[in-house]
């Protein structure tokens, strides 16, 4: 049997939850239907101190009910196929959900399959991942004695981005605090070139790496664990003159095979695993060539289809995939439907790739990194008011606003339809 709504939106995740609660703010008599399956609605940004033990997972969740907006009708089931030439999504169920309007926010995936021996490495707790289970993390570390802790991340896009450093500095914080620090090789290794993409930021960052001793790897993709023998192993990714490997084998036991292959053994390792768009979305003909959904990136319309948008981690956006990214993004969504649900071009509001990345960098410090589609720092002029006045060098305030300021605004005020 098929159902009709105005407006669909398939995720319950902050991007899906905050569309339908602003949009309800502006008409109550909206029919609005979300499709989301999960009983819990998780405030993730909390789990990196949640694996450092400086967070209660427990106060991490709420169940899905509680955030699901008043008035929408909630349809619990997973999404299954998208026929966008018909206006309607179809549920692995078999319903068949019609709209006028289709908001697409189901988030990411984890695909740890696409790192050789990972899956198997998670399955035998040889591996922690604060993206998958924090609490976890936060007990390997406590018996973490010292030797090789290494933090990496994939190639791929993933939630985020600075996560996977943040909890090498909360790691490094705490092997100090145990006086285990100076015993301990504490190792962050990224595909990536460099260690923020914000000059101000990154400048701060290589003062937290230089006073924790932290080996900082460039260029170091991971595409290999073995389990068995507790060896992660990285391609280093650097092309062109002068990109040498600087071999730290003396100190941290890394040995390079071949041209490009870098082993490096380990006592602990946390990793972000790889990260895609949900199966659904990847096989529709709604993504670009790179698998993530296709849409404009100011307007968060889809290139394709007029009466679809998407918007949060699904999206294909070169900005970083956060919550305080989404939060830019929804008032543009809200207000560019509500313009052609009353039969007008859609708003002139547009995205800047505003996000930003609060990166906890000890126990009581953390820098705030905020920036657009261009990597220009942008501060929040609020933070004024909270006495940061420059919010790219460590500060305990945004400590606190990080571990009490932004969960309360996050589920009184963001779950709520308030703008924020």
């Amino acid at each position: 049997m098929e159902k009709k709504h105005t407006v669909l939106i398939i995720g319950g995740g902050t991007a899906g939850i905050m569309v339908g609660a602003q949009l309800l703010k502006i008409n109550s008599n909206l029919d609005i239907a979300i499709i989301e399956p999960a009983d819990k609605h998780y405030y993730q940004p909390a789990w990196t101190l949640v694996g450092a033990g400086a967070y209660d997972y427990r106060k991490t969740s709420k169940p899905m009910a509680d955030v699901m907006p008043k008035g929408v009708t909630w349809i619990k089931e997973y999404a299954k196929s998208f026929d966008p030439e018909n206006n309607n999504v179809t549920t692995e169920k078999g319903s068949v959900i019609s709209y006028d309007f289709l908001v697409v926010a189901p988030g990411l995936v984890m695909a740890p399959e696409l790192i050789e021996g990972l899956p198997e490495a998670l399955e035998k707790g040889v591996v922690c991942s604060n993206y998958t289970d924090p609490q976890y993390t936060w007990e390997q570390l406590q018996k973490f004695k010292g030797g090789n802790a290494v933090f990496t991340q994939p190639t791929t896009p993933i939630k985020c981005g600075g996560a996977p450093q943040k909890i090498a500095y909360l790691a490094a914080d705490s092997f100090r605090k145990r006086g285990i620090l100076d015993k301990s090789n504490v190792i962050f290794a990224t595909p990536g070139s460099v260690i923020f993409g914000v000059k101000q930021v990154a400048d701060t960052l290589h003062q937290v790496i230089d006073r924790y001793g932290i080996h900082f790897k460039p260029f170091y993709a991971p595409f290999k664990i073995d389990s068995e023998k507790k060896i992660v192993y990285f391609k280093h990714t650097a092309t062109g003159e002068n990109m040498c490997v600087i071999n730290e084998g003396n100190d941290i036991g890394e040995k390079m095979t071949g041209e490009s292959v870098i082993e490096v053994p380990f006592d602990f390792l946390h990793l972000a695993p790889p990260q895609t768009a949900p199966k659904f979305v990847k096989e529709s003909s709604l993504v670009n060539d790179a698998g993530w959904l296709d849409v404009d990136h100011n307007s968060m319309q889809h290139n394709k289809y007029p009466n679809i948008f998407g918007l949060g981690d699904v999206a294909a956006l070169p900005t970083a995939k956060t919550g305080a990214a989404i939060r830019k993004q929804v008032p543009i969504v809200v207000e560019n439907l509500v313009a052609m649900i009353n039969g007008q071009a859609p708003a002139n509001s547009s995205y800047n790739g505003y996000s930003s990345c609060p990166l906890v960098t000890g126990y009581g410090k953390m820098v705030l990194a905020e920036f657009d589609y261009k990597n220009n720092f942008t501060p929040d002029p609020k933070l004024k008011q909270m006495l940061v006045f420059d919010s790219s060098k460590e500060h305990w305030r945004l400590w606190m606003l990080k571990k009490y300021g932004l969960p309360y605004l996050y589920w009184n005020k963001m779950m709520k339809g308030e703008k924020v």
